[in-house]
């Protein structure tokens, strides 16, 4: 006679199986979107290192993202490889606020994230995703 495993056997292993990947995929998501938020925070760090130029060179920070010589990657939605759109939301001689906007819904919630930089280099989650 063979030894095998029985119905119950394999139905708990299935189970056990499910939710080990259930977790990984969670987990997954969460790397996901802090890689994602790298890439607004890593935009945004360079912005402010050309307007700080900018504002040593001309007492003031520049309303565009043309006077700084920044180029806008090409984004997902363009076929490209950028998530975020990058812009200046406003500058004067005192100081300066750049916004990063998420082109796509990453986790279909109907809430766009949106990273926002000033003069100070700080940080601010405006619209989480």
């Amino acid at each position: 006679m063979l030894k095998g495993f029985s119905l119950t056997d394999v139905l708990i292993a299935l189970v056990i199986i499910g939710i080990l990947t259930a977790g990984a995929v969670v987990g997954y998501g969460s790397m996901m979107a802090k890689a994602r938020s790298q890439e607004a925070k890593t935009q945004l760090e360079h912005l402010h290192t050309l307007q700080y130029t900018y504002f040593l060179e001309h007492a003031k920070y520049a309303e565009t993202l043309k006077d700084l010589g920044f180029e806008q990657q090409k984004l997902t939605t363009d076929n490209g490889s950028a998530n975020y759109l990058i812009e200046i939301a406003a500058a004067s001689s005192a100081g300066f606020q750049a916004k990063a906007t998420a082109v796509v819904d990453f986790d279909q919630d109907g809430q766009i994230n949106v990273w926002q930089i000033d003069q100070d280099k700080k940080f601010l989650e405006i619209a989480e995703d």
